[in-house]
């Protein structure tokens, strides 16, 4: 029964993000632009207006990568989703190694963003694939330091045993610089703002430069979809995930979400990108050395303290 139960929570907790999302990404731009009132209809409109669109076609397209890309995309935001707790004993996919589950899903939308790239089979659409792929890989390993290190005070890599090891204290007090750093590979992997590498301006839209129509409304829902897994992760490893007082545990870990979702989209228009060279040698200079040492202070914190 409690299975079934947490396949209705994620059913919820991703149409009401996706919802969400949807409107945030319209409205935060409009108010940052001083629009005081942006229309909660615009989403709609654009969805119907990319459901009549004629298609774009180039020379030679690959028709099926063009679809199983976003596909693929979605999948990956839903599988990721399952691994997270609602509530104690609620979660769609039991996994003592949750943490793991969620990094193959966040490895894997790297080859779903390259085969959108590729499927067009133009210049653009495959330049963004490839600046996405060079960038995303050292982002994944940071990923995977800024999770470990918040697992070690559970000595769990589940997550619902993270969730449990924050009754005390939540892991963004322990680590804030890890909440920061895994916000930026949320970034990355919904394909925003300052990590907005396959779709960027400068590449007249790179990977979605010569799609259009359905194909590119599909790859704009996952995109959604993503983002909103990887709030619901993030509140999950470094705010405590359902727990709260007096609310039921999914209620809080869909308002931890929403507020995540919002950091991510107001960062999304508010931090400017980089060269993708500048990018990487941040990444790998900077970044992947300071979450080493955020990984190595934690275990020395828990080897010394307990």
């Amino acid at each position: 029964m409690s299975g079934i139960v947490a396949v209705i929570l994620l059913g919820i907790l991703m149409s009401i993000g996706l919802a969400g999302a949807a409107l945030a990404e319209r409205m935060i731009p409009a108010f940052l632009a001083g629009q005081t009132r942006p229309s909660w209809r615009l989403p709609l409109a654009e969805a119907a207006r990319l459901l009549k669109t004629q298609r774009i076609r180039t020379e030679a397209p690959d028709a099926l990568l063009l679809w199983l890309a976003p596909a693929l995309y979605l999948a990956l935001a839903i599988v990721g989703l399952a691994v997270v707790p609602f509530g104690p004993g609620l979660v769609v996919i039991p996994s003592e190694v949750g943490i793991v589950v969620w990094g193959s899903c966040e490895a894997l939308t790297i080859v779903a963003v390259f085969m959108f790239g590729w499927s067009a089979n133009a210049p653009l659409p495959l330049i963004g694939a490839y600046r996405y792929v060079a960038v995303a890989l050292p982002a994944m390993l940071l990923s995977m330091f800024v999770l470990i290190g918040a697992a070690l005070p559970a000595q769990s890599l589940g997550f619902t045993e993270i969730v449990e090891a924050q009754r005390t204290v939540w892991n963004v007090l322990r680590q804030p610089a890890g909440l920061i750093l895994f916000l930026m590979l949320g970034l990355a992997i919904s394909l925003r703002g300052p990590f907005d590498y396959a779709d960027p301006a400068d590449l007249a839209g790179g990977t979605t430069a010569d799609v259009s129509g359905p194909a590119l409304l599909a790859w704009r829902i996952a995109r959604l979809a993503m983002l909103v897994s990887v709030s619901a992760v993030t509140a999950t490893a470094f705010l405590g995930g359902y727990l709260g007082p007096l609310l039921p545990g999914f209620v809080w870990l869909l308002l931890k979400t929403a507020v995540v979702l919002l950091i991510l989209v107001a960062a999304g228009n508010l931090l400017a990108r980089m060269p993708p060279a500048r990018m990487m040698g941040l990444i790998w200079t900077a970044l992947l050395p300071l979450s080493f040492l955020m990984l190595l202070s934690v275990g020395l914190e828990l080897l010394l303290w307990g």
